[in-house]
Protein backbone atom coordinates (compact mmCIF):
# COMPACT_ATOMS: atom_id res chain seq x y z
CA UNK A 1 0.00 0.00 0.00
CA UNK A 2 1.77 3.31 -1.18
CA UNK A 3 1.06 6.23 0.80
CA UNK A 4 3.52 8.48 -0.96
CA UNK A 5 3.77 9.46 -4.51
CA UNK A 6 7.20 11.17 -5.84
CA UNK A 7 4.98 12.34 -8.89
CA UNK A 8 2.40 14.23 -7.15
CA UNK A 9 4.79 15.41 -4.45
CA UNK A 10 6.78 17.18 -7.21
CA UNK A 11 3.85 18.49 -9.19
CA UNK A 12 2.47 19.62 -6.36
CA UNK A 13 6.25 21.34 -5.25
CA UNK A 14 6.90 23.23 -8.43
CA UNK A 15 2.64 24.54 -8.72
CA UNK A 16 3.63 25.58 -4.93
CA UNK A 17 6.52 27.57 -6.14
CA UNK A 18 5.27 29.44 -9.22
CA UNK A 19 2.96 30.77 -6.84
CA UNK A 20 2.67 34.41 -5.71
CA UNK A 21 1.64 33.49 -1.83
CA UNK A 22 4.83 31.87 -1.52
CA UNK A 23 6.60 34.93 -1.83
CA UNK A 24 5.11 35.76 1.49
CA UNK A 25 7.46 32.92 3.03
CA UNK A 26 9.87 34.60 3.13
CA UNK A 27 10.04 38.34 4.88
CA UNK A 28 9.03 37.16 7.89
CA UNK A 29 12.22 34.65 8.71
CA UNK A 30 14.31 37.51 7.56
CA UNK A 31 12.93 39.64 10.07
CA UNK A 32 13.07 37.00 12.76
CA UNK A 33 16.90 36.35 11.67
CA UNK A 34 17.54 40.07 11.67
CA UNK A 35 15.64 41.11 15.24
CA UNK A 36 18.04 38.41 16.82
CA UNK A 37 21.27 39.42 15.57
CA UNK A 38 20.15 43.27 16.44
CA UNK A 39 18.04 42.78 19.52
CA UNK A 40 20.44 39.86 21.35
CA UNK A 41 23.21 42.96 21.58
CA UNK A 42 20.82 45.46 22.96
CA UNK A 43 18.66 43.46 25.95
CA UNK A 44 18.91 40.69 27.74
CA UNK A 45 15.15 39.85 27.43
CA UNK A 46 15.04 39.86 23.58
CA UNK A 47 14.46 36.14 23.98
CA UNK A 48 11.01 35.70 24.64
CA UNK A 49 9.67 38.76 21.83
CA UNK A 50 11.29 37.30 19.07
CA UNK A 51 11.82 33.67 18.85
CA UNK A 52 8.00 32.78 21.22
CA UNK A 53 6.17 36.46 20.33
CA UNK A 54 7.36 36.26 16.86
CA UNK A 55 8.77 32.89 15.72
CA UNK A 56 6.59 30.68 17.22
CA UNK A 57 3.50 32.58 17.58
CA UNK A 58 4.09 34.36 13.86
CA UNK A 59 6.14 32.76 11.42
CA UNK A 60 5.27 29.18 12.39
CA UNK A 61 1.74 29.10 12.00
CA UNK A 62 1.73 32.06 8.95
CA UNK A 63 4.19 29.75 7.18
CA UNK A 64 2.38 26.56 7.45
CA UNK A 65 -1.12 28.88 6.59
CA UNK A 66 0.23 29.30 3.27
CA UNK A 67 1.93 26.12 2.37
CA UNK A 68 -1.15 24.07 3.76
CA UNK A 69 -4.28 25.79 2.05
CA UNK A 70 -2.10 26.13 -1.34
CA UNK A 71 -0.84 22.49 -1.68
CA UNK A 72 -4.90 21.32 -2.82
CA UNK A 73 -7.18 24.68 -1.75
CA UNK A 74 -5.45 26.45 -4.75
CA UNK A 75 -5.76 23.64 -6.87
CA UNK A 76 -9.76 22.92 -6.01
CA UNK A 77 -10.07 27.23 -6.54
CA UNK A 78 -8.89 27.08 -9.79
CA UNK A 79 -10.15 23.85 -10.93
CA UNK A 80 -6.67 22.19 -11.67
CA UNK A 81 -7.10 19.45 -9.24
CA UNK A 82 -8.96 17.58 -12.01
CA UNK A 83 -5.81 16.70 -13.46
CA UNK A 84 -4.60 15.23 -10.26
CA UNK A 85 -8.51 13.58 -9.30
CA UNK A 86 -8.28 12.10 -13.21
CA UNK A 87 -5.44 9.84 -12.01
CA UNK A 88 -5.96 6.21 -10.91
CA UNK A 89 -4.58 6.99 -7.42
CA UNK A 90 -5.97 6.57 -3.78
CA UNK A 91 -7.44 9.70 -2.15
CA UNK A 92 -4.93 8.73 0.89
CA UNK A 93 -2.01 8.93 -1.61
CA UNK A 94 -2.77 12.41 -3.13
CA UNK A 95 -3.32 14.23 0.46
CA UNK A 96 -0.09 12.94 2.30
CA UNK A 97 1.98 13.22 -0.49
CA UNK A 98 0.80 17.07 -0.99
CA UNK A 99 0.72 17.13 2.87
CA UNK A 100 4.84 15.82 3.23
CA UNK A 101 5.24 18.85 0.43
CA UNK A 102 3.43 21.48 2.83
CA UNK A 103 5.50 20.14 5.62
CA UNK A 104 8.82 19.99 4.10
CA UNK A 105 8.46 23.63 2.96
CA UNK A 106 6.91 24.78 6.74
CA UNK A 107 10.09 23.21 8.60
CA UNK A 108 12.63 25.19 5.81
CA UNK A 109 10.90 28.27 5.74
CA UNK A 110 9.85 28.54 9.37
CA UNK A 111 11.49 25.79 11.43
CA UNK A 112 14.90 25.96 10.00
CA UNK A 113 15.29 29.84 10.38
CA UNK A 114 14.20 29.60 14.37
CA UNK A 115 16.87 26.81 14.86
CA UNK A 116 19.17 29.67 13.32
CA UNK A 117 17.93 32.52 15.48
CA UNK A 118 18.07 29.85 18.48
CA UNK A 119 21.62 29.07 17.85
CA UNK A 120 22.79 32.96 17.36
CA UNK A 121 21.12 33.98 20.17
CA UNK A 122 20.87 31.25 23.08
CA UNK A 123 23.47 28.36 21.50
CA UNK A 124 23.21 24.86 20.47
CA UNK A 125 20.82 23.54 22.82
CA UNK A 126 18.29 26.56 21.88
CA UNK A 127 18.35 26.27 18.57
CA UNK A 128 17.74 22.14 18.84
CA UNK A 129 14.81 22.74 21.02
CA UNK A 130 13.37 25.41 18.29
CA UNK A 131 14.20 23.00 15.40
CA UNK A 132 12.01 20.09 17.28
CA UNK A 133 9.06 22.14 18.45
CA UNK A 134 8.94 24.51 15.33
CA UNK A 135 8.97 20.77 13.35
CA UNK A 136 6.01 19.16 15.49
CA UNK A 137 4.41 22.24 15.28
CA UNK A 138 4.86 22.31 11.03
CA UNK A 139 3.40 18.77 11.26
CA UNK A 140 0.41 19.43 13.08
CA UNK A 141 -0.01 23.09 11.41
CA UNK A 142 0.12 21.81 7.85
CA UNK A 143 -2.14 18.35 8.25
CA UNK A 144 -5.02 20.97 9.77
CA UNK A 145 -4.66 23.57 7.29
CA UNK A 146 -4.77 21.11 4.15
CA UNK A 147 -7.93 19.54 5.34
CA UNK A 148 -9.58 23.68 6.29
CA UNK A 149 -8.07 24.06 2.36
CA UNK A 150 -10.49 21.32 0.94
CA UNK A 151 -13.37 21.91 3.49
CA UNK A 152 -14.15 25.39 2.62
CA UNK A 153 -12.74 27.58 0.16
CA UNK A 154 -12.15 30.44 3.11
CA UNK A 155 -9.45 28.59 4.20
CA UNK A 156 -7.06 31.51 4.71
CA UNK A 157 -9.45 33.29 6.45
CA UNK A 158 -10.83 30.39 8.52
CA UNK A 159 -6.53 29.44 9.62
CA UNK A 160 -5.72 33.27 10.52
CA UNK A 161 -9.53 33.35 12.99
CA UNK A 162 -7.57 29.69 14.53
CA UNK A 163 -3.87 31.26 14.80
CA UNK A 164 -5.22 34.84 16.08
CA UNK A 165 -8.40 34.35 17.70
CA UNK A 166 -7.98 31.09 19.16
CA UNK A 167 -4.24 30.32 19.73
CA UNK A 168 -3.55 34.55 20.25
CA UNK A 169 -6.38 36.52 21.91
CA UNK A 170 -8.11 33.56 23.87
CA UNK A 171 -4.86 31.46 24.58
CA UNK A 172 -3.32 34.38 26.15
CA UNK A 173 -7.23 34.65 28.46
CA UNK A 174 -9.11 30.93 28.87
CA UNK A 175 -5.76 28.29 30.16
CA UNK A 176 -8.42 25.57 29.04
CA UNK A 177 -7.68 26.47 25.02
CA UNK A 178 -3.73 25.28 25.42
CA UNK A 179 -4.67 21.95 25.06
CA UNK A 180 -6.02 22.70 21.88
CA UNK A 181 -3.21 25.56 20.65
CA UNK A 182 -0.38 23.90 18.05
CA UNK A 183 1.54 27.17 19.08
CA UNK A 184 1.83 25.40 22.62
CA UNK A 185 2.68 21.96 21.79
CA UNK A 186 5.43 23.69 19.82
CA UNK A 187 6.53 25.62 22.66
CA UNK A 188 6.19 22.66 24.94
CA UNK A 189 8.43 21.00 23.16
CA UNK A 190 10.92 23.29 22.24
CA UNK A 191 11.26 24.29 26.28
CA UNK A 192 11.67 20.55 27.26
CA UNK A 193 14.57 20.62 25.13
CA UNK A 194 15.73 23.95 25.22
CA UNK A 195 15.56 24.16 28.99
CA UNK A 196 15.48 27.74 28.38
CA UNK A 197 13.89 30.70 30.53
CA UNK A 198 13.28 32.59 27.13
CA UNK A 199 10.31 29.80 26.38
CA UNK A 200 7.48 29.28 28.98
CA UNK A 201 5.78 26.08 28.59
CA UNK A 202 2.37 25.63 29.98
CA UNK A 203 1.29 21.85 28.57
CA UNK A 204 3.26 18.77 29.49
CA UNK A 205 5.71 16.71 27.30
CA UNK A 206 3.36 13.62 27.14
CA UNK A 207 -0.05 15.98 26.53
CA UNK A 208 2.02 18.15 23.78
CA UNK A 209 3.34 15.19 21.81
CA UNK A 210 -0.07 13.11 21.80
CA UNK A 211 -2.41 15.93 21.17
CA UNK A 212 0.23 16.77 18.05
CA UNK A 213 -0.61 13.38 17.05
CA UNK A 214 -4.29 13.44 17.36
CA UNK A 215 -4.76 16.69 16.00
CA UNK A 216 -2.57 15.69 12.78
CA UNK A 217 -4.05 12.36 12.29
CA UNK A 218 -7.58 13.61 12.40
CA UNK A 219 -6.69 16.71 10.37
CA UNK A 220 -5.62 14.20 7.13
CA UNK A 221 -8.56 11.60 7.99
CA UNK A 222 -10.64 14.69 6.83
CA UNK A 223 -9.19 16.04 4.55
CA UNK A 224 -8.70 11.95 2.68
CA UNK A 225 -12.25 11.90 3.42
CA UNK A 226 -13.84 14.76 2.14
CA UNK A 227 -11.31 14.21 -0.90
CA UNK A 228 -13.20 11.58 -2.20
CA UNK A 229 -16.19 12.90 -1.94
CA UNK A 230 -14.90 15.45 -5.18
CA UNK A 231 -16.02 14.57 -8.83
CA UNK A 232 -13.45 15.30 -11.55
CA UNK A 233 -15.54 19.07 -11.88
CA UNK A 234 -13.75 19.50 -8.46
CA UNK A 235 -17.27 19.53 -6.88
CA UNK A 236 -18.02 17.74 -3.77
CA UNK A 237 -20.90 14.92 -4.48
Amino acid sequence: MSLFNPTVAWITLRGLLGRRRFLLLFPLPALLLVLTVVTRDLTDAWATPVLHGLGLSVVLPLAALITGTSVLGSEIDDGTVVHVLAKPLPRREIVLSKFVVAFAVTVVTAAVPLAVAGAIGGGVRLAAGLLAGASVGAFAYCALFVALGIVTRRAVAAGLLYVLVWEGLLGNLLTGTHVLSVQQYALTIADRIAASDALTARLSLGVAAAMSGVLAVAGLACAIDRLKAFSLTGETG
